[in-house]
């Protein structure tokens, strides 16, 4: 009877030893996972002081989650900068430098093509703004490909001219980002589809 006893007491002592490290093990494996997540979750978060004074909330995000946005936001700076000029030889040569560092050496074709017909020469020379806007922007985000549709305007003394523009090509990612490619994309393959006249008018003179 009092082996009986004493294998009950130490089957009771065994069950609950065994309990108790479960338990123990549940309840540290728990806090060991909410611990790791608001750690993760803190480091998304970094605090700015503006001017030294209110400190700011800013989130990190994943690249990947936006990059959508800036391959448009790439896009439409690209053409921003190659067909918005006006009459200031060194005001073009600014643009065209930092345009080519968002593109591949299609760009610098174009470029050196444009130069051959004196195109900036006639915008010197005819005093001539340059303005482009973007209508809309195709991009297929998978094949890394895209459509740009936009209106430029060319507003000369004598009329103001307003164009079709369509160019198409394909996107790169680069390993780093840098001051003048602040989305680490170039454009590689790009082509102007459509350039055509949309309106001539001519303006009064005075």
């Amino acid at each position: 009877m009092l082996i009986k006893n004493i294998e009950s007491k130490v089957r009771l002592a065994t069950f609950l030893s065994l309990g108790s490290f479960i338990l123990c093990f549940s309840i540290a494996s728990v806090v060991s996972f909410f611990a790791y997540r608001q750690v993760s979750d803190s480091r998304k978060s970094i605090y700015l002081l503006d001017n030294g004074n209110i400190p700011i909330m800013a989130k990190r995000v994943d690249v990947q989650a936006n990059r959508a946005a800036e391959y448009r936001a790439h896009i439409a700076r690209f053409h921003s900068l190659f067909f918005s000029l006006i009459p200031d030889e060194k005001y073009i040569e600014s643009q065209m430098r930092q345009a080519m560092y968002l593109i591949d050496e299609s760009g610098a074709q174009q470029y050196n093509n444009l130069k051959e017909r004196s195109f900036f020469s006639s915008v010197l020379s005819s005093s001539a703004v340059l303005t482009i806007q973007a209508d809309s922007i195709f991009l297929d985000e998978k094949n890394r490909y895209f459509r740009y549709y936009g209106t430029q305007r060319i507003d000369r003394m004598s009329s103001v001219i307003t164009r079709s523009l369509l160019t198409e090509g394909h996107l790169s990612d680069l390993s780093a980002r840098s001051e003048n490619n602040p989305h680490a994309v170039i454009i590689t393959g790009w082509k102007t589809l459509e350039n055509r006249d949309l309106s001539n008018t001519a303006k009064n003179p005075l």
